[in-house]
């Protein structure tokens, strides 16, 4: 027995050594040492429990990805509440055609040429060539955003905050088909997405200003306005009217319209022709620009559904002129038409049109605006249209401008502020909703 004890006793002992000398060993191996960190060595001995812990890792970054959207979206929310509601009747003509060498490697529009006067002799007096970005930039006023690319994320979120500030409630941006531009620019229509998204954010829709595209006429513009209610007609920050018969259609402003005549129109936009875009799914409300007092004609014979006059130069043509509009109106009631008169804050397009000074019209520090603001509403009209959010190149901006300090002289909103306009804009959008309500009452 003792032998046998002590046979035991050294077993023992040897076996805790070679315990101590394993243990030894595989504390000194590093972890690419080791068979198990490898990814055969996972595969080989699948660690079920690991699997559970790495799935409820990865719900647990999902839900909380969730959490920080739900975050920002109720924050944004939250800071909406303190804007005024948006107001769907009052539009404001806004343009993405601006470029700058960070998103789109080079300036756009900012270094818009001078353009020559039409008559050579007066041409020669004033001066000619592109402007140099980006303290030199095709405008008279400087943006408080500097010389912008209206591809830039943050810029678009800047515009829907000012537009909200303003109470605006629709954009109609500026738009060329697919591959189309206008002479000084790229093409657009890939920037439509992003600008939705950022729009349905700040609850502010989206209408369509469709330019005067090269060959427009009644066939491509039914091709083209399929296309955008195909692309983006189920989009919730698209724009769409009830109409008084209850239908629920997307609005088109259509500049320029006049360049097609009345025939042409008609073919697209009356009941009675066989190629008619009327009760089809790409029906919609088109708007055409009024400019000589003759067109009011011309525009009813086309078959369109409105009126809108655009220019911000009281006195420039028939349509922009304010004393006008009550006539207007009239003409639109007795027509069946809806009336949408266009309010600027004021105008000059020297920078680019350096001869066109006799179209100036100055801002008064924001009182050529809110007379036009009410001579729109005397007139009752269906929704008023701004002229406008951003067009820089023509002065007609309601965006926020900054004194600038360069070779190139630049005018600015002072003594006010740089949201003066936004803020005046806010107060009638208000004055606006009010007096409609009653209109409708």
């Amino acid at each position: 027995m003792a032998r046998f004890r002590r046979k035991s006793c050294i077993t023992l002992i040897a076996l805790v050594l070679l315990v101590l000398i394993v243990t030894v060993v595989l504390k000194s191996l590093t972890p690419e040492d080791s068979p198990f960190s490898s990814p055969v060595g996972a595969e080989l001995f699948p660690d079920r429990k690991n699997d559970n812990q790495i799935q409820k890792e990865n719900n647990n970054k999902a839900d909380q990805t969730k959490i920080n959207d739900s975050a920002q979206s109720e924050k944004l929310e939250a800071s909406l509440r303190k804007f005024p509601p948006p107001n769907y009747y009052l539009h404001a003509f806004y343009y993405a055609w601006f470029g700058n060498p960070q998103f789109d490697g080079k300036y756009i529009h900012w270094d818009h040429p001078q353009l020559p006067h039409w008559d050579g002799k007066v041409a020669q007096g004033y001066p000619q060539g592109r402007h140099v970005p980006p303290d030199d930039i095709g405008s008279n006023f400087y943006p408080s955003l500097g010389p912008y690319s209206s591809r830039d994320p943050s810029i678009i979120e800047s515009h829907m905050q000012q537009l909200r500030t303003a109470a605006i409630g629709v954009i109609a941006v500026s738009w060329y088909p697919p591959n189309m531009n206008d002479d000084n620019g790229g093409p657009t229509d890939d920037f439509v997405p992003l600008l939705l998204e950022v729009a349905h954010k700040y609850h502010i829709k989206v209408a369509f200003h469709i330019e005067p595209y090269k060959e427009r006429d009644e066939a491509n513009m039914f091709t083209n306005v399929k296309y955008i209610i195909e692309k983006y007609g189920e989009h919730p920050a698209f724009f769409k009217y009830r109409t008084n018969n209850g239908k629920l259609l997307p609005l088109f402003y259509v500049y320029d319209s006049y360049l097609m005549n009345s025939e042409q129109w008609a073919k697209l936009l009356k009941h009675t022709e066989s190629n008619s875009i009327r009760d089809t799914p790409y029906d919609a409300i088109f708007i055409a620009l009024l400019v000589e007092e003759k067109h009011k004609r011309d525009i009813l014979t086309s078959g369109f559904d409105g009126i809108y006059t655009y220019f911000a130069t009281n006195g420039f043509s028939y349509g922009s002129t304010q004393r006008n509009w009550d006539s207007i109106k009239a003409f639109c009631e007795d027509n069946n038409l809806i009336f949408i008169p266009s309010v600027g804050p004021g105008y000059i397009d020297t920078s680019i049109r350096p001869w066109n000074f006799q179209n100036t019209r100055n801002r008064i520090n924001g009182k050529y605006y809110e007379t036009s603001l009410s001579a729109a509403l005397k007139a009752r009209p269906d929704f008023i249209s701004i002229t406008s959010f951003n067009e820089w190149h023509e002065g007609t901006q309601i965006e926020m401008a900054i004194p600038k300090t360069s070779q190139t002289v630049y005018l600015d909103y002072l003594p006010n502020k740089p949201a003066i306009y936004l803020e005046i804009t806010c107060k009638w959008a208000a004055i606006f909703g009010g007096e409609w309500r009653k209109w409708q009452g």
